[in-house]
């Protein structure tokens, strides 16, 4: 029959959805003073509708994922953070800008400036110490887009003192090889660059004491890496939860054939927030 469907029930996204307004909810008290909850959870829905094989992802790992970028107050739209397809689980990764609004929010020692950046071919790029105090000069060559060389990361602390890391494109790529769960995930083919200076800045931020407000923010930028030999936080993250968590078979998950305009109206309702 033309404009019907042929099941009524819900959608795996719609469950996602539903799992991640529950879930944000019951950890009220551990997200960030003045989390806009409606702009969160529109923008991480737009970027979900649009991840692979999402129909076929477990929906309390997908909500779990997105909870983790709602703790730390970082945007999966705006690229501060990924949700990484891992099999049937999505994985929770911080962007290098993400990294950087971390470690300025919440470093111990007031961050005046921080940043990473690649080195190219060509570029000029010494570091140096002198008197005991870290340095660099770095002279990068306009609109030089030849094969990357390295990376390096550095903050300036408002008490006037500098720290650098420094590594090579090989020493990134056996991080990339060895260590990461998708070494060939989109991140790492599309833009390569953001993932080599996320690397560095990593190993820079492992210097700089941070003091988190919650247990949850401080295990959830620890389970942020993406790596092999991460440690899996979510039973400690989400212990002693009240909320109810849906479960679906893919049996359970609607299956739409002439969809009517109603419908179409229905789905969008995910993006605008509204049930």
């Amino acid at each position: 029959m033309a404009n019907s469907l042929v099941k009524k029930k819900k959608t795996n996204l719609e469950v996602i959805k539903e799992n991640i307004d529950n879930l944000i909810t019951s950890k009220s008290n551990a997200l960030p003073k003045g989390f806009n909850q409606t702009r969160f959870v529109q923008n991480a829905m737009t970027v979900l509708l649009d991840t692979k094989g999402i129909n076929e992802m477990n929906p309390i790992s997908v909500a779990r994922t997105i909870l983790k970028g709602a703790f730390l107050d970082l945007d999966f739209f705006r690229k501060e953070c990924y949700a990484i397809p891992y099999g049937k689980e999505l994985n929770f990764q911080t962007d290098y800008k993400g990294d950087i609004k971390i470690a300025k929010k919440y470093s111990i020692r007031p961050i005046r400036e921080i940043f990473a950046k690649v080195v190219r071919e060509d570029d000029e790029f010494t570091e140096f110490c002198e008197d005991g105090k870290q340095g660099f000069r770095f002279k990068p060559k306009a609109f030089n887009n030849k094969t990357i060389i390295g990376a390096f990361a550095t903050v300036l602390f408002e008490d006037g003192e500098l720290l650098i890391e420094t590594m090579s494109k090989e020493e990134i790529e056996d991080v990339r090889t060895q260590f990461s769960k998708a070494p060939n995930s989109p991140a790492w083919l599309k833009t390569p660059s953001e993932m080599y200076k996320k690397v560095v800045l990593k190993r820079l931020c492992k210097m700089i004491p941070l003091e988190f407000k919650t247990q949850e923010q401080q295990l959830s930028f620890k389970n942020a890496d993406n790596t092999k030999f991460d440690r899996d936080y979510d039973n400690e993250i989400f212990k002693n939860d009240d909320v109810e968590i849906i479960e679906v078979s893919q049996s359970d998950i609607t299956e739409i054939s002439d969809v009517s305009e109603s419908d179409i109206k229905e789905k969008q309702s995910l993006l605008d927030g509204v049930e």
